[in-house]
């Protein structure tokens, strides 16, 4: 059976630079990051896409998301930060695992590209 790479990095088969982790998401360093501080937070259950949740998703990503503004305040973000979802093909969705982007120290740019 295929397992993503994101997959791989939440069962610790991958190793990673984590920011933060609990018992339903995982967050770690980008490697290619776009800011001074970018970090990827995923689910540990597998969602391809925000479009693929389901109902049962709700409380998972509701945990998810209250968790960013913990995360960007353990990671220094007071003043603000970028969270960012791609979604599918034209969202530019590289990876098929949801997961968000939390972007920050520095001031981002609007439009983002």
């Amino acid at each position: 059976m295929f397992e993503c790479v994101f997959c791989k990095i939440a069962k610790g088969d991958i190793p990673a630079r984590v920011a933060y982790e609990d018992e339903h998401i995982l967050c770690f360093h980008d490697l290619e990051p776009q800011a001074p501080v970018h970090v990827l937070l995923i689910p540990r259950k597998h969602i391809e896409s925000l479009d693929a949740a389901a109902g049962e998703d709700a409380a998972l990503l509701g945990h998810l998301l209250l968790s960013v503004r913990d995360i960007a305040a353990r990671l220094g973000l007071e003043n603000g930060y970028r969270l960012v979802n791609n979604c599918g093909e034209d969202g530019m969705q590289t990876v098929k695992h949801l997961h968000f982007h939390l972007l920050g120290k520095r001031r981002l740019l609007w439009p983002p590209g």
